[in-house]
């Protein structure tokens, strides 16, 4: 049974201590709370998963999907690798106060451990208020011990790279890499489907009923990668009304696609779903029995079996494309 619809899906959306009001207001999500920190587009995260919100698949859920249609929604290599679980998780992320420093595990120690993959994943920043930051990775080699000397002199900041950040800027995260979102900063952010964190310090900010949230400082310790990098930000080039790469790894290929008039698109030299995030503007896809609006904090998953469609610009818009290669 093949699958022709562009599907969209219900945001799922999360209340947060440190969320604000952008998704809301920046990215026109709805909800009368005011700290909404996560939009989860796609997702297949047990008891989180995702709901189609358009055409003859409305009210679906995206485990019903991929038990239905298999490898023609997500291709036959994903199918095979994956199976019935969707192999990635889509969010639009809005920091007003600055999240937890933490890191993700390994696929073998998330396995080990929790039964689960990994957590690679990166950042798009979609907008950044004046001075707003990312921590990302250390700014000199340290060895464990030192790195927990620090933890416990509250002078981790000392040893960790901070940047500040604008309006494009991407950051790759892999596995192990020490990390954080800075205040004023609401960023794209696609990942492994898992949901596995390790929080090593949250500014000894308490919850509303007085409690802390969790650490895990001794689960961190081995799952750190302690090297240090030139620059962890990621550069790329764009072209107006053309798909270039910006990440690739084996869990996911983001590219990303600047339109300006209108583009045909083909993907048949890929066995894999495509989604598309549209991080400006708005954008017309245009198949060959459905028209489908995105705008502006928008996703849209194309599926495997829907090669070929066309893409025209409502406004400028710029979007992310992501796959599996």
């Amino acid at each position: 049974m093949k699958i022709n619809q562009f599907l969209k899906f219900e945001p799922i959306l999360k209340e947060k201590i440190w969320g604000g009001e952008k998704l809301i207001h920046h990215l026109n999500k709805k909800s009368n709370n005011t700290n909404i920190g996560e939009s989860w587009e796609i997702s297949d995260v047990e008891n989180d998963t995702s709901i189609v919100s358009n055409g003859d698949l409305k009210g679906k859920d995206l485990k019903q999907l991929i038990a239905d249609f298999k490898g023609d929604l997500v291709g036959e290599s994903v199918y095979a690798l994956f199976g019935n679980k969707f192999p990635l998780l889509i969010k639009f992320i809005d920091a007003n106060q600055a999240l937890s420093i933490q890191l993700h595990p390994n696929d073998t120690l998330a396995k080990e451990r929790h039964n689960s993959f990994g957590k690679t994943e990166m950042w798009y920043v979609l907008q950044a208020d004046e001075k707003a930051t990312l921590i990302v990775g250390f700014k000199e080699e340290v060895s464990s011990d030192a790195y927990v000397k620090n933890l416990e002199n509250k002078t981790l900041l000392d040893i960790l790279n901070v940047d500040e950040v604008t309006s494009g800027d991407v950051y790759f995260i892999p596995t192990g890499r020490v990390h954080a979102i800075g205040a004023g900063v609401l960023l794209a952010e696609i990942q492994q489907t898992s949901d596995i964190t390790y929080r090593i310090y949250d500014w000894d900010r308490p919850n509303p009923d007085g409690t802390f949230r969790d650490l895990h400082t001794e689960q961190a310790i081995d799952a750190i990668d302690y090297s240090v990098q030139d620059s962890y930000k990621t550069e790329y080039l764009k072209t107006d009304n053309t798909s270039s790469e910006i990440v690739s790894c084996p869990y996911f290929t983001t590219n990303i696609v600047p339109i300006s008039t209108s583009i045909k698109v083909n993907h048949s030299d890929k066995d894999s779903f495509v989604i598309y995030m549209c991080v400006k503007g708005e954008v017309q896809f245009t198949g060959q029995n459905q028209q489908e609006n995105l705008r502006e904090g928008e996703t849209l998953l194309v599926p495997a079996s829907l090669n070929e469609f066309e893409i025209s610009t409502v406004t400028n818009a710029e979007l992310l494309e992501v796959f599996i290669k």
